[in-house]
């Protein structure tokens, strides 16, 4: 059984609605075509999405040509930045590298990524439970990226970070070897697994 770690792709930013209440933009729900043409999407027996707005409309996509119901879980949720809510993105990417950097110290209130790690990864194992063929996990890139970096057996390193919003890993459900690291979701891309 093979688990397709999704981050959503782009999204409509708006610095007056909580992060994670933010939705695709219409480059977002241009990717979601690309997703959908990838041969696996044809094979999930069942998707699990974070709560956040923009990762419940990649897994629906996912699951609606499959008569699939999405399976909501708050614990697969990005890292919590509530402490700084949105900051424009120079900061942001300033703030991901210290993130990344010092995996055990908080950053200006973050979530540690630690914490964020350990909790994705056990929401993760929770929800392939009694999982009986390929799933789809939808959430975002930074937790992606940690979980990536356990299953490596690698310290967390944003050098293993997505190529952008809307991108895909692959990785054995139960040895938990990875097929592969992060692919950007696009035409370009048409890999089967």
């Amino acid at each position: 059984m093979t688990v397709y770690v999704v981050s959503h792709p782009e999204v409509h930013v708006d610095p007056t609605v909580p992060v994670p209440r933010w939705g695709l933009s219409g480059a977002g729900h241009e990717r979601l075509e690309h997703l959908l043409a990838l041969p696996w999407a044809q094979t999930l027996t069942r998707v699990v999405s974070s709560t956040e707005v923009k990762a419940v409309q990649t897994a629906e996509a996912l699951a609606a040509p499959l008569g699939l119901v999405v399976l909501l879980d708050e614990e697969l949720g990005e890292n919590d930045r509530s402490s700084t809510g949105f900051v424009p993105p120079s900061e942001f990417e300033e703030l991901a590298d210290a993130f990344f950097a010092h995996p055990s110290i908080s950053v200006r209130g973050w979530e540690t990524a630690e914490h964020a790690q350990a909790r994705f990864t056990a929401a993760v194992r929770r929800q392939l439970e009694g999982a009986t063929g390929d799933v789809a996990v939808v959430a975002h890139g930074g937790v992606g990226t940690l979980m990536l970096c356990q299953l490596l057996g690698v310290p967390v390193d944003r050098a293993l970070d997505q190529p952008g919003q809307g991108s895909w890993y692959a990785f054995e459900q139960v040895s938990g070897v990875v097929y592969h690291g992060w692919r950007r979701i696009g035409p370009q891309r048409s890999t089967s697994r």
